[in-house]
């Protein structure tokens, strides 16, 4: 044998990762970071009442988990208001995107999204073959209208719009996002990604009905409800796009602990309220940090702060790296204009300590 026949796709493929996750870079700089706020986790961790679930799942993790998810279906559902057959829930919104764009996309197929918006959905759209065309964002918002009509453009079967945005933190009211779908093509879906909608004000998410053959909405326990490596994600949308994701999707990926977790996470009120009002705090801080060393903090409906640096992408990767090496772990928008910036995630005080005390320094490092 002279080697695995690889399909000529993956052979044009690199083999990249969206990410550099905060563990690599432990490794390569040989210490820990004193400040994990790169990667938009809820550094509060999640509900008392989901570690004990799933400290009890534990127990049981002999056994696959339900296959079906009945019991986290039949939750969200009603914590919705919608009926168990407009949710599909999945190994978060990133293993989601990956069995919608194998459901919808093939080689050459249009694909529309935002330049220098979240990269996972690129890297599952180039996996399977398809094209991505791109707009800019609009200031520092992406740009709803001009998405759809670039999707008209080009035949896209599929255009993704997160609300609010990651990188930046912008949002859109929900209503002007269903006005602007008037401009979406009738065969276009729509892929809208609200993973931090419970960090923004009140009308931000759209208000369309869940049987809307238009569009898919994606939501998270990673973000506020604080389980991100537990990975559980649900899909929102028309029972026979629900049901197309049984025909690709792992039914048993997800473990039994992740479903007690999410199901007693849905249940606490008064902790999610609570991480909600941490958020808030921590992201006036986070502006007055930057503030107080003359940056531009961005307004945001997410559990993270796009701050301006005041210059150019270089000087922004500058400040990145001199935060990295002082060991406050951050991230930065990776495409002009928005390169502009660096991303800090919200996190308790102590946290926010350390890069209020490292920030300082990196500029003097980034300035030389």
């Amino acid at each position: 044998m002279t080697g695995p026949r690889y399909t000529p796709l993956a052979q044009s493929l690199p083999a990249t990762v969206p990410f550099v996750g905060p563990e690599t870079q432990e490794r390569q700089r040989g210490a820990p970071f004193a400040a994990r706020l790169g990667a938009n986790e809820s550094i509060y961790g999640p509900s008392p009442r989901a570690i004990a679930a799933m400290q009890q799942a534990a127990a049981e993790v002999w056994m696959y988990g339900d296959p079906e998810n009945h019991d986290l279906r039949q939750a969200l559902a009603a914590h919705h208001g919608v009926r168990p057959d407009n949710i599909m829930v999945g190994e978060g919104i990133d293993g989601l995107l990956g069995y919608l764009v194998r459901l919808m996309v093939g080689p050459g197929d249009a694909v529309v999204t935002s330049e220098g918006a979240y990269p996972t959905f690129n890297y599952h759209v180039a996996g399977f073959g398809g094209v991505l065309h791109k707009v800019p964002y609009a200031g520092d918002h992406e740009d709803p209208r001009a998405l759809f009509v670039k999707a008209g453009e080009v035949g896209a079967k599929l255009v993704y719009l997160a609300n609010p945005d990651n990188p930046m933190g912008s949002w859109h009211k929900g209503a002007d996002i269903v006005a602007a779908m008037q401009a979406l093509p009738e065969d276009t879906l729509l892929v809208l990604d609200e993973a931090y909608v419970e960090c923004a004000p009140e009308g931000t998410a759209a208000p369309v009905d869940s049987d809307d053959p238009r569009l898919v909405r994606m939501r998270t326990f990673s973000k506020v409800y604080g389980m991100a490596g537990a990975r559980v994600g649900y899909a929102i949308g028309a029972p026979e796009l629900i049901a197309a994701f049984n025909k690709v999707r792992n039914h048993f990926g997800m473990n039994r602990a992740a479903q007690a977790g999410a199901l007693a996470a849905l249940a606490d009120g008064d902790w999610l309220a609570h991480v909600q009002s941490e958020i808030s705090t921590a992201r006036d801080r986070i502006a007055t940090i930057a503030r107080d060393n003359g940056l531009t903090p961005l307004p945001s409906a997410t559990n993270f702060v796009a701050i301006d640096c005041g210059s150019d992408g270089a000087f922004a990767k500058a400040v990145l790296d001199a935060l990295v090496s002082l060991g406050i772990f951050v991230r930065m928008p990776f495409a002009a204009p928005q390169n502009r910036c660096i991303r800090v995630s919200c996190g308790p005080a102590a946290e926010l300590d350390a890069f209020a005390a490292a920030l300082p320094r990196a500029l003097e490092i980034a300035r030389g």
